[in-house]
């Protein structure tokens, strides 16, 4: 990372696991599948080793023979981050940081995406809201 370049950093509740995202993420996504609505998650995406670095051990969950593992903190809880279970076809892993974690002042201009993954598995057409409007 350049010097002076944005860093966002989230943490769980007790401290144990924490990510950081080098530079700005283009936007955070809300997704609607299963497992995202429970978590009540927002997610910004890039690949493991990139922009994405993730300490601290964590316990995962992953079923059935889905693509992705989603990492919680065992101690306190709080889901930090989801990962490709293989290495995709160019080698690298896909990763998703909760910007949730993060202080609300560091991600609130983000753009909110809406991902349908319960349905079809688009996005939805923006509608202008950023992370700060739905943080409650």
């Amino acid at each position: 990372m350049v010097q002076g370049e944005a860093r966002i950093e989230g943490v769980c509740h007790c401290g144990e696991v924490r990510w950081s995202f080098a530079g700005t993420p283009e936007s955070a996504t809300a997704c609607n599948c299963t497992v995202c609505r429970r978590y009540g998650v927002l997610w910004a995406y890039d690949y493991e080793h990139g922009r994405i670095e993730v300490s601290g051990t964590t316990s995962v969950y992953a079923w059935q023979d889905q693509w992705l593992g989603f990492h919680f903190c065992p101690r306190c809880g709080c889901v930090t981050y989801w990962r490709q279970r293989e290495p995709g076809k160019d080698g690298r892993r896909r990763i998703a940081v909760n910007v949730r974690l993060a202080e609300p002042e560091a991600v609130a201009a983000l753009p909110l995406v809406r991902h349908d993954g319960l349905g079809n598995h688009d996005d939805l057409p923006p509608d202008g809201r950023h992370v700060a409007d739905v943080w409650f």
